[in-house]
């Protein structure tokens, strides 16, 4: 019989550091702590209320029992801003569909920047849809830029045209770019782009901050594929691959580089409101001189850092990767992310095993009582959500070991996102059995990426996150 391993292996061509002592005692300590919570509901049948809504945006406002307050954040649009960061939630539709949107600004000039859009979009058959024409013939695009995220004053707005010119596709997303100009004496703005299906009305919209005076390197300047032509919307690279990191005006001037060599942690549990531990410092393990506008290799992976002057407070940060990433394939890689559903016995065995094949093959068909079939199903599910969380979420880290890229491994795409300028929260309502949830992370500024987010964790997510878990580990899990 062939082992699990190699079917994954199989499944996963086809169709697409070891924890720490006090990550494992956590994994632990959860474990326990699931179990007697999946006791405690049978015996009672009663569960904890979900936490509510945080406060407003930019508030740590408490309630006297220490649970987030009810008030929801504010948002620039009535009804929810949805369809961000690039997110599919594959629900099925009955009409034409835009699933995700991921954007980014570049400046041209002083007072015109060009927006770039990665789009999903769906048929009434729930197919992919990959043809422009087909893009244009069913939807319209307007925008409008506000002031901030708490200000509805108009300070421009406008509707873009769909042409062979400006909407194309890659390979993986449809393309669109349109340059917006600078309202009379703005620096900056929030643009709200409003994608409507023509003929049902139904619209997906998605926020984005632009800056149209003190620019950074990388509101000029980002990473282009190695022909040049449109940006790649990622933090990513994976090593070897030609890249080229330019402006929309084709400029040629130096960046200085640096590479890090450094393994980050992994997320730590929803419930872990423990303070987090201080930051690491990070040493630059070698440099290089690169020049805008010109392909280079990236041959090591390591975590790269460009900056214009090396005095400058922010630059360019790429994670580079190996050559499968978003995908993982290896077995030393492979058992890292299914710590957000195993014991630290579990780990630990995984860890110290001298086949990491074969411990990988024993461990999930011990979970599925030796059901291969149901491992094989349920490790596939796993494991394309890791590679979903890195091709979304990857900021200075892989995806899968951002704060974002856990919950959406365990409990997959939110049913509705909400966001101001230094929130976002997730809203999962549509979960058979559990109340509605949220989940708030608030944006971290470092200097490598803007889009990097910190979950806000609470005790009381536990009755929702044990069961879930356990369907994980049962092969119960439904997509």
């Amino acid at each position: 019989m062939r082992t699990l391993f190699i079917l994954f292996f199989i499944a996963l061509v086809s169709a697409c550091s070891s924890s720490k002592p006090s990550q494992k005692d956590r994994a632990t300590a959860e474990y326990e702590a699931r179990t007697a919570a999946s006791r405690n509901a049978s015996t009672t049948g009663n569960r904890p209320a979900s936490p509510p809504l945080s406060a407003n945006p930019g508030s740590n406002e408490r309630r006297p029992d220490n649970r987030p307050s009810t008030a929801a954040p504010v948002r620039i649009a009535d009804g929810p801003v949805n369809a961000t960061d690039a997110m599919a939630t594959n629900k099925p539709t009955t009409e034409w569909a835009v699933t995700s949107i991921k954007g980014k600004f570049l400046a041209i000039d002083s007072s015109t920047v060009r927006v770039f859009m990665d789009i999903t979009a769906r048929t009434p058959q729930g197919e992919t849809v990959t043809n422009p024409a087909d893009f244009a013939s069913h939807f319209i695009i307007a925008y409008v830029l506000y002031p901030d995220y708490n200000n509805r004053e108009r300070l421009g707005y406008g509707n873009v045209s769909l042409t062979a010119q400006n909407v194309s596709y890659d390979g993986h997303y449809l393309t669109i770019s349109f340059d917006v100009n600078r309202p009379k004496e703005a620096a900056s703005a929030i643009l709200l782009t409003e994608f409507t299906e023509i003929n049902s009305g139904t619209k997906a919209r998605n926020d984005l901050a632009v800056r149209f005076k003190g620019l950074r390197l990388s509101d000029r300047f980002t990473l282009y594929g190695k022909n040049g032509r449109k940006p790649e919307l990622r933090n990513y690279v994976n090593a070897g691959d030609t890249v080229v990191i330019r402006d929309v005006n084709g400029t040629s001037k130096p960046l200085f580089g640096f590479r890090y060599r450094h393994e980050f942690d992994a997320a730590s549990s929803p419930m872990n409101t423990s303070p987090r531990p201080a930051p690491k410092s990070l040493n630059v393990d070698s440099t290089l001189t690169i020049t805008t506008n010109q392909p280079f290799v990236l041959p090591k992976e390591g975590l790269y850092y460009f900056m214009e002057d090396t005095t400058d407070a922010s630059g360019i940060g790429l994670v580079v990767a190996d050559k499968r990433f978003p995908k993982m394939t290896r077995p030393e890689k492979l058992i890292r992310p299914v710590l957000y559903m195993s014991t630290s016995t579990e780990i630990g065995e995984l860890n110290q095993a001298q086949d990491t094949k074969k411990a990988f093959d024993r461990y999930w068909l011990s979970l599925m009582s030796g059901n291969e079939e149901v491992a094989r199903r349920t490790l596939k599910a796993y494991f394309d959500r890791v590679e979903e969380a890195n091709r979304l979420f990857t900021s200075y880290k892989e995806g899968w070991k951002t704060d974002k890229g856990m919950i959406y491994i365990v409990l997959g795409a939110p049913d509705r996102v909400q966001r101001n300028r230094e929130r976002e929260v997730w809203v999962y309502n549509r979960r058979a059995n559990v109340p509605e949830t949220n989940f708030t992370f608030t944006k971290k500024p470092n200097q490598f990426v803007e889009d990097h987010y910190e979950l806000v964790r609470y005790i009381e997510y536990q009755p929702i996150w044990y069961p879930i878990v356990e369907a994980w580990r049962t092969g119960t899990i439904r997509e």
